[in-house]
């Protein structure tokens, strides 16, 4: 479930230096990297996991099955003060506000680490708002509080083909069981519209009637509602069969 941690700004570590850490955003695509003005006065990082509910038809309560872990975000607000310089407070920002532009290179925006003293977050602006609270005779903005977004960012390499993950994906826990008890490399389908467990066993196991090796590999409950993006683990082929002949869906 959701779980909240809240991190307060600590008093400078003594044992080293009396000077305190100063908040730091490395852009890992550049290499450039940039100080706030000021530390945040709170850090909050959140946590949680992604459940789904099993439809079993007469249940009051349907009982729930992991799908698998939510992305960890950090969220600060930056305050930043010009007035006394007389400059406009979004020379400041700015910085900030284009870490959400798309890189020319990679075409996406880029990978950021921030740092504050020991904490080392690696992860992509998602929000920034900025509140302007100060402003100068002529109606230029000096003081501004942003409030920033990080959402941590893990590295994969995935491939995909026609629909099918080779790897490791952290799809589900799943996903990671089977490959540890059959020694190899999981596979992972996604379903598409009109899929049937009868036809991924033919597709991926050699024979149609090795349908039910996929379906408690997966936990399925109703075999004929397999829905559309859903990530089924496929057993190895030679695994051993659970079907007792009975036709498939």
């Amino acid at each position: 479930m959701p779980e909240s941690t809240v991190v307060r700004r600590a008093a400078p570590l003594a044992a080293t230096s009396q000077e305190l850490a100063k908040a730091t955003i490395l852009n890992t695509f550049t290499g450039e990297s940039f100080r706030v003005m000021y530390n945040p006065e709170e850090l909050k990082l959140e946590q949680g996991n992604t459940f789904a509910e099993v439809g079993i038809p007469g249940l009051g309560t349907p009982p729930v099955q992991y799908v698998r872990g939510k992305a960890r975000t950090l969220s600060m607000e930056l305050f930043f003060d010009t007035y006394e310089t007389g400059e406009d407070v979004r020379t400041r920002t700015a910085p900030v506000v284009q870490l959400l532009e798309k890189d020319a290179r990679e075409l996406a925006p880029p990978v950021l680490l921030f740092s504050l003293g020991r904490l080392q977050f690696q992860c992509v602006l998602v929000d920034a708002g900025q509140r302007f609270t100060m402003f100068l005779s002529d109606g230029t903005p000096a003081r501004s509080t942003l409030s920033a977004r990080f959402q941590e960012y893990v590295r994969l390499d995935v491939e995909i083909r026609q629909g099918i993950f080779f790897g490791s994906p952290t799809v589900s826990a799943a996903v990671n069981a089977a490959g540890a008890v059959v020694g190899i490399s999981s596979t992972v389908h996604v379903t598409s519209a009109g899929e049937t467990l009868s036809g991924l066993a033919g597709a991926y196991l050699g024979d149609p009637a090795l349908w039910r090796l996929i379906a408690v590999a997966n936990r399925i409950v109703d075999p004929f509602d397999l829905g559309v993006g859903r990530s089924l683990v496929i057993p190895p082929r030679g695994a051993t069969s659970t079907s007792s002949g009975r036709s498939a869906p």
